[in-house]
């Protein structure tokens, strides 16, 4: 016996997917032409990589950290910080968004209103969602566009592992655990405590 097809079962919008680009045919022009919205979105080798929503210990520990290195920054009269989303052009088609960024003063031409460059520091707050691409991909694109100093905050391990630039390579600067302190090689003075910023 047929059955007939119900007219209450919801229909996914496929007819709106279909004026967007396929998967490793985007361009930066269609990327910027995304509507506005308050996900994560980033470009890669012509892919789109929605990231997943923070949790709220991503934003807790985000904004500790984020809390600080604005201030240090401001007292000092260092530059201009910011924090995600805000699209970072790492070189053409590579659009990132870190979670923090901080652009000393000799580099505040780099800033955009739509697109900025790459900053002089970077900070990823690691999730289980962006484990491999904090720590695999953007660890060697931040180093491929010449980011000074990149802080990997891991809320999960209760880590904090800063990066400097060597020689176009990232090695390892300070690597913070309960009890210990983070340093910045870029900012002398500037410290995170791990015991505050994983209260």
């Amino acid at each position: 016996m047929a059955t007939l097809a119900t007219t209450d079962t919801p229909r996914l919008t496929t007819e709106l997917a279909e004026i967007w680009p396929r998967q490793g045919q985007w361009t930066e022009t269609e990327y910027f032409q995304l509507p506005d919205t308050s996900r994560i979105v980033e470009l890669s080798e012509g892919e789109l990589i929605l990231m997943p929503p923070p949790s709220f210990t991503h934003q807790r520990v985000l904004d500790r950290v984020y809390s600080a290195l604005k201030v240090f920054v401001e007292q000092h009269e260092l530059g201009v910080t910011a924090f995600a989303p805000l699209a970072v052009r790492l070189w053409p088609g590579k659009i990132r968004e870190p979670d923090a960024l901080f652009y000393t003063t000799a580099h505040q031409d780099r800033i955009g209103e739509l697109v900025s460059g790459p900053p002089d520091l970077a900070v990823e707050v690691v999730s289980p969602g962006t484990r491999k691409v904090d720590r695999q991909d953007k660890f060697y694109e931040y180093a491929q566009a010449s980011i000074v100093e990149y802080w990997l905050v891991d809320p999960d391990n209760e880590t904090i592992d800063v990066y400097a630039l060597d020689a176009g390579v990232y090695v390892l600067w300070t690597s913070a655990r309960q009890g210990d302190r983070a340093t910045s090689k870029l900012l002398p003075g500037f410290v995170a405590v791990c015991q505050d910023v994983f209260a």
